[in-house]
């Protein structure tokens, strides 16, 4: 049996400047977090949604920047806190 991943509840940020389909998360966090390159978001068990992630210094410790439009489409709000996870490969 596989041991499930580190998961932390951290804010969602939209920003402009990121890439679709990317985001970008504080380095620690990243690797507390176990990531190797996607994550999981996942909010009130309903909405999810997997995105490359990518460290940066630039990002505060409890927070993930992902692309504006890209959160609109899936109806994730600014400053939204979600569950963030490494995706589990199968």
């Amino acid at each position: 049996m596989s041991k499930r991943p580190p998961e932390k509840r951290l804010r969602i940020r939209r920003i402009d400047s990121i890439e679709k389909g990317t985001c970008k998360m504080n380095s620690e966090t990243y690797n507390y977090l176990k990531i190797t390159d996607r994550i999981e978001i996942v909010i009130a068990g309903k909405k999810k949604i997997e995105l490359n992630a990518f460290p940066s210094s630039d990002v505060p410790e409890n927070e993930v920047w992902a692309n504006s439009d890209e959160m609109k489409i899936v109806g994730i709000a600014d400053n939204t806190i979600a569950t963030v996870r490494a995706v589990m490969k199968k």
